[in-house]
């Protein structure tokens, strides 16, 4: 089969950045610790309310160093309606869903996660800053879905 000289030189440089771009992509992917948030675990959603550590929303102290943040999203809110969370401290955040697809994203830091119904998310995030944290919902989920956020607030212990 015979190839324009043209041809051959766009062939090449196609492949080459289909390479060069997996390459990144596979790079950034295992070096830097990129992966999919949590989603292994699985709850009824039916159950959330008399699940542990759903059934009792909030923050609880694992160690002098670790928090955990168990939250619910439902239907245009978060359970807790506010979080206080110390400053320098890793926090484990255990999310899911009573009822349709949300999503838990703290403004200004790497914290996304998808929420969905039957699926417990799990992020650990250290906050080295105190302040005020916005939580909003990205992925639309109803009429009041504008309304859907909270706020953590960072604190000196």
């Amino acid at each position: 089969m015979h190839f324009h000289k043209y041809e051959k030189i766009w062939l090449i440089f196609g492949i080459s950045s289909l390479i060069i771009f997996l390459t990144i992509i596979g790079v950034s992917a295992f070096s830097f610790g990129n992966h999919p948030s949590g989603g292994v675990h699985s709850i009824d959603p039916e159950k959330v309310s008399v699940t542990p550590p759903f059934d009792k929303p909030g923050l609880s102290k694992i160690d002098d160093n670790t928090y955990q943040a168990a939250i619910v999203a439902e239907a245009f809110g978060y359970q807790p309606a506010k979080l206080t969370v110390p400053v320098g401290k890793k926090v484990i955040f255990k999310v899911t869903s009573k009822d349709v697809t949300h999503s838990f994203s703290i403004v200004n830091t790497n914290v996304n996660m998808m929420v969905i119904p039957g699926q417990i998310n799990t992020k650990e995030y250290i906050f080295t800053e105190p302040g005020n944290y916005l939580v909003l919902c990205n992925e639309y989920c109803g009429t009041g879905h504008q309304f859907m956020k909270t706020e953590i607030e960072v604190v000196e212990q």
